[in-house]
């Protein structure tokens, strides 16, 4: 495929005319114009005069790869022409025939849904423990809290499936450089999931609160059916650690609270995964008490003013 960059369009262009600017961008012959076929990358707007214009990044492919290598040889050196970038998603292993144990995922907000939904797809069967509820009964309290001052401190906008993002519009946009564009992994199982397909190339996608409960809800059933395992309300008290001759010490389990019953057990792995976001304060305070390096990270804060123009 090739890549072409800033291709200028007016705001109300025909559908057709992206294809044909391409076609020209690249200077392809007319007897191949039938044969250009052009797949959004990116698309974003030019608002800075008067006239609205869209612009797009946008990957061409053409029915003979011989005819796509001129095309890239002709144009070498051109700064918006080179070849599109292979974005494929490669899975870093595999699991083994046989499991010791199964590895488990602590929290199932953005980082830990996908934590599992990578550990399902390659066989490892996580377990998913979770301190608050399902993303449907977390609405319900979440509105509660809202309209009628009613809190439930393990069930509200920090806690619960989904995560802090649920209820913040599922903007999914960063500014974090990703080369290995390991975002489109993501984006494209939230397609997959339900979320509009328009997330896979517009300027600063986001899926909407309300679209979003369903999205996680497909992904939390796609993750059962490679094998995985969901568990609400179970909030992680403490580690369950072995000495090792080097001083050091390996995991060996977890101890968790089940918070519908009160009773307390202790669930066997020696791989855990802690996607705790910012707010499991208690959580931060075992594993600072039993040893585990912990690090601040940085933050970032933004400022807006505005000002008259003229």
């Amino acid at each position: 495929m090739i890549r072409i960059a800033e291709l200028k369009l007016p705001l109300d262009h025909p559908a057709d005319d992206l294809a044909l600017q391409a076609a020209r961008t690249l200077d392809v012959p007319r007897e191949q114009l039938a044969h250009v076929h052009v797949h959004v990358h990116k698309r974003s707007f030019d608002a800075r005069k008067a006239d609205l214009l869209c612009v797009y990044i946008v990957d061409v492919t053409l029915a003979d790869p011989a005819a796509e290598a001129a095309l890239l040889a002709r144009h070498a050196g051109h700064p918006y022409i080179r070849p599109s970038p292979d974005m494929t998603y490669y899975p870093v292993g595999s699991a083994p025939a046989t499991q010791a144990s199964r590895p488990v995922v602590v929290g199932f907000g953005p980082c830990g849904i996908f934590a599992a939904l990578l550990l399902a797809q390659m066989g490892f069967r996580p377990i998913v423990l979770e301190r608050g509820k399902t993303v449907r009964q977390r609405t319900r309290d979440t509105w509660g809290l809202w309209r009628k001052s009613t809190l439930n401190p393990e069930s509200n906008v920090q806690f619960g499936e989904g995560g802090d993002g649920t209820f913040s519009d599922g903007k999914l946009y960063s500014q974090i450089k990703d080369p290995r564009h390991l975002g489109r992994k993501v984006m494209e199982e939230f397609v997959k999931a339900g979320a509009p397909e328009e997330i896979l190339y517009i300027a600063h996608p986001h899926i909407g609160t309300f679209k979003l409960v369903k999205v996680v809800e497909n992904i939390r059933a796609q993750i059962v059916a490679l094998g995985g395992e969901i568990r609400f309300e179970q909030r992680v008290t403490d580690l369950l650690l072995e000495p090792e001759a080097d001083g050091g010490q390996r995991l060996r389990g977890l101890v968790v609270l089940d918070q519908a019953t009160g009773q307390t057990h202790e669930l066997r792995t020696d791989s855990a995964i802690l996607a705790l976001g910012h707010s499991s304060r208690d959580t931060f305070q075992m594993l600072h008490r039993r040893g585990v390096y912990v690090e601040a990270k940085p933050f970032s804060v933004a400022f807006g003013s505005s000002t008259r123009r003229g």
